[in-house]
């Protein structure tokens, strides 16, 4: 079968229970016996096609229980934002009513989740549990304990790589040492070979015949209750596996040509908006890869390249991850641990708002809070304002993404707000400060991205669009601004802010760079 060609397993203890192609074991209570079930644990891939867990049970021929559990935070483990629990809302419905097209239910429990696994391997005598792995610090301690447990009890536990191209540990130095720069980690990456072939969707699954308690979906509070902040997201995502596989395909026919080029101009679709699919696992980046190296044949060209590397870029997040687990809240070079940020709640809430004064900055934050997404260009001119113009503690602006993003990630948030401060694995210089003014007329050279995300300002002539205080008071006048009171004044001064740090990053420059 192609499935047991290309899988690896795993013992507890994480070591690989067997290679490429040699037949599955078979230990008293394990995956061969049909009358035994076996539980699927479902976390960030909630989809049926290219699921290794999924596949494997369905190849045992066991009873299948398809579980979700929404497990509580601690140590190392962060709650979803609001906007990432809308999505999760939506994915999980699109998730039951495939499994149901199987005979199958998805159970939903919440809790500590070995408190949960335990609770429903005594309701059903299940005698194996699979999952597909994950890898921030919270969750492989988690998943390791829980390992360890069942094993000494007795339960087969089985995970598998399904939410990357290659696995963390796979891409290493000349010298055997985690990549900390990408285009080498990429070119490392692609020596090694080629990526496994997609599994395909499981066309019956054998059905566990009694009843199994689920919790209400509704109930779990994932969605707005009071004021619907979320209202806007529907007109621009369809969240589940179905959504995700026409998102890919519309973005192959239509957006893949050109796109080294047009992935910056926030005013054109021209980017994938697959991050949010990806990052529920509504579809894998195996998948992703495969389809756009068929689309382009033979011969892949730039634009090819370009979107792959994208998806390089997100394995590089988790390498980071992975070897360095507190990515997330602690600065990657250890000097911007003595970084003059500046405590400042007013400009703050201005960023957050979108209220800066500086269009192409608001644009981008109003676009973040109306479609729970933001253009990836204008994703970094936003950070860049925040840390660099407004020296605010980039872990704010990581908190506010966490928040606000349908595509929240683990990995990706904290790397590339790392990145953008200059504290990150192959960060940006400390002297690449972006002009917001710059940045608009060269990536959103007519207003368009500005004005359907800022409509005070869409009177204004492209001219003056990026610097509306610029404008002459008769054009003001005529677009019906008054600046300060329709529209913001800007809240700092580009030159002032540019100057300001510049010294504060002079403060923490290593000895070499003084």
């Amino acid at each position: 079968m192609l499935f047991l060609a290309l899988a690896h397993y795993e013992r507890a203890d994480g070591k690989n229970l067997l290679h490429f192609g040699e037949p599955a074991p078979c230990p008293a209570r394990n995956l061969a016996m049909p009358q035994v079930p076996v539980i699927v644990w479902f976390r960030d891939d909630l989809r049926l096609s290219d699921n290794p867990a999924l596949a494997r049970a369905g190849a045992s021929g066991a009873p299948v229980i398809c579980l979700y559990i929404r497990e509580e935070p601690g140590i190392g483990r962060r709650a979803m934002g609001a906007a990432a629990d809308w999505w999760l809302a939506q994915s999980l419905r699109a998730l039951a009513s495939s499994l149901e097209t199987l005979g199958q239910s998805l159970v939903l429990r919440s809790g500590k989740a070995a408190d949960v696994l335990d609770a429903v391997i005594a309701e059903t005598g299940a005698g194996s549990v699979v999952w597909n792995r994950r890898y921030d610090a919270g969750g492989i301690a988690i998943d390791k304990a829980i390992k360890a447990d069942l094993a000494a009890r007795g339960i087969m536990v089985e995970s598998f790589g399904a939410h990357l191209l290659r696995e963390p540990w796979e891409v290493k130095s000349a010298v055997g040492e985690p990549m900390k720069v990408f285009t080498p980690f990429w070119r490392a990456h692609q020596r090694l070979g080629d990526i496994r072939a997609p599994l395909r969707a499981p066309t019956a699954l054998a059905v566990w015949g009694s009843h199994l308690a689920s919790e209400s979906l509704q109930d779990w509070g994932l969605e707005p209750t009071g004021p619907n902040w979320a209202k806007g997201f529907t007109d621009h995502w369809t969240p589940g596996e179905a959504g995700a596989q026409a998102r890919l395909e519309a973005f192959l026919a239509g957006g893949l040509d050109g796109y080294a080029d047009g992935r910056d101009r926030p005013d054109r679709a021209s980017t994938s908006r697959l991050s949010p699919h990806l990052r529920f696992g509504e579809i894998s980046p195996v998948q992703i890869w495969h389809r756009t190296r068929s689309v382009a044949g033979t011969e892949p060209g730039r634009d090819v390249a370009k979107f792959l590397a994208e998806v390089g870029w997100r394995e590089f997040a988790y390498h980071l991850l992975y070897h360095f687990p507190d990515l997330p809240e602690a600065n990657y070079q250890h000097r911007f641990d003595a970084f003059p940020w500046r405590a400042d709640a007013t400009a703050l809430k201005a960023w957050q708002k979108g209220l800066t004064g500086y269009p192409i900055v608001d644009a981008g934050l109003r676009e973040l809070w109306q479609t729970g997404w933001m253009h990836n260009r204008v994703r970094m001119i936003v950070a860049s304002f925040l840390v660099k113009h407004l020296l605010i503690d980039w872990r704010a602006g990581e908190a506010w993404f966490w928040d606000t993003l349908v595509d929240a990630d683990v990995a990706n948030n904290p790397a590339s707000w790392q990145w953008v401060a200059g504290s990150g694995a192959d960060a940006a210089p400390y002297f690449r400060i972006f002009n917001p003014m710059l940045q608009g007329e060269k990536f959103d050279p007519k207003g368009d991205y500005v004005r359907r995300w800022v409509p005070e300002l869409a009177g204004l002539p492209a001219k003056v669009i990026h610097t509306p205080w610029e404008a002459p008071p008769a054009v003001l006048l005529q677009a019906g601004i008054r600046l300060g009171e329709t529209y913001p004044k800007p809240i700092v001064d580009h030159d002032a802010a540019r100057t300001r740090a510049l010294a504060a990053f002079a403060t923490i420059r290593e000895p070499s760079a003084a």
